[in-house]
């Protein structure tokens, strides 16, 4: 067993790690105001070769293994959480186009998200159903060389303002579930699209809300992977997007568990600092195990993505342990600040907020739950 990482990694972590210190913690909570991550962010996180790392040198990404991948991850969301999910969406975005995308299609569509020149989305959920993603309505009907797109996308991340999407659409019929669905790279600046932006408890800069088609064009030629295979190319991402949304989590978190760790040291009550009570202590010390057992989890899982063995059940416990553990670790620090912690002039609360969404999004933790006893129980403990 080796815990180590290499010299290149240690390297991404200590940049990123001070990337995030110093231009993206100062404005991270202003930055949640109803309002669009900034493009120069986004430009800028592609610049550092942060958007979709894992796709080859030549179409604009690095071939970073998905250890390092996580390690990004981690260090953003320490600096500003909702600059993550730019990692996020891009990562899952590329790995699928990366796979299923012909050459022409790789070669068109990776380069501008790479670059961070343009922010993309994944357009799967929809009103009728969340988790039953296989189940899917929106109708893509082939007509001569186009697909013509009509149905409603909801709780999309970036839906106002990304300018592309990954969009799941019915190209077969209901009954043949996951396998009549298909996958389109649509440009949102299409005749046909509308949006709307949803008033959200957190998260706010990545706007998320809904994307409205109706009769949209799409060419031929935008239909990603072979027609109805678009579900499952979607799913096979999330086996790392999972551990990516862990450390997310365990980014911001352990960035509060720091700051409030230095607060408790140097406020004094009854003559002494606050660190010096157990009740104070107790729950950072908790925090600090608790949270480094849930970071191990995702970077097992990584770790064995990356040397090509399975993995998938340890990054879906990633997802269901590290933002219900985060959110409560987040609470704690909020009261260890006492009566400031109640103020909105603190990270947080905005951090508790933020992290809340990804015990929703991206698969809820009953979900999760499934997924890993029918691998650890098999077919007994499938509920349909």
């Amino acid at each position: 067993m080796d815990f180590g990482l290499t010299s290149e990694q240690k390297l991404l972590h200590e940049t990123l790690r001070d990337f995030a210190r110093r231009e993206l913690l100062p404005n991270y909570a202003s930055r949640d105001a109803d309002k669009d991550l900034p493009p120069a962010l986004v430009r800028k996180l592609g610049e550092m070769g942060l958007l979709a790392p894992m796709v080859d040198t030549e179409l604009g990404g690095s071939k970073l293994d998905y250890v390092s991948l996580g390690i990004a991850h981690e260090e953003i969301a320490r600096g500003d959480f909702n600059a993550a999910y730019v990692l996020l969406i891009a990562a899952l975005v590329g790995a699928i186009i990366s796979r299923s995308a012909d050459a022409r299609q790789q070669a068109a569509f990776l380069p501008p998200i790479c670059r961070g020149e343009i922010t993309t989305a994944l357009a799967v959920t929809e009103p009728g159903g969340g988790s039953d993603a296989a189940h899917i309505m929106m109708q893509a009907r082939r007509d001569g060389d186009n697909y013509v797109l009509s149905g409603e996308k909801t709780s999309i991340s970036f839906s106002s303002s990304a300018a592309t999407a990954l969009v799941l659409a019915r190209t077969g019929t209901v009954e043949q579930a996951a396998r009549g669905v298909s996958a389109f790279y649509v440009d949102l600046n299409s005749a046909g699209v509308s949006r709307t932006r949803f008033r959200d408890m957190g998260s706010r800069a990545i706007g998320r809300g809904q994307l409205f088609f109706d009769g949209v064009r799409a060419p031929a030629s935008a239909r990603i992977g072979a027609d109805g295979a678009g579900f499952i190319d979607v799913m096979q991402g999330f086996d790392f997007s999972r551990s990516m949304i862990g450390l997310m989590c365990i980014g911001a978190a352990e960035q509060s568990v720091e700051e409030t760790c230095a607060y408790v040291a140097e406020r004094q009550a009854f003559g002494a600092p606050l660190a010096r009570f157990e009740g104070v202590s107790f729950p950072l010390a908790e925090a600090a195990v608790r949270l480094r057992a849930a970071r191990l989890l995702c970077y097992e899982a990584l770790w064995l993505k990356d040397r090509g063995e399975p993995h998938g059940w340890l990054a879906a416990g990633a997802k269901w342990l590290a933002p219900e553990l985060c959110a409560d670790v987040l609470h704690q620090c909020i009261l260890l600040h006492g009566h400031l912690g109640f103020s909105l002039d603190l990270p947080h609360q905005q951090r508790m907020r933020d992290v809340i969404g990804l015990e929703i999004g991206d698969g809820t933790a009953q979900i999760m739950k499934t997924l890993v006893a029918r691998e650890i129980i098999g077919k007994a403990a499938r509920p349909y």
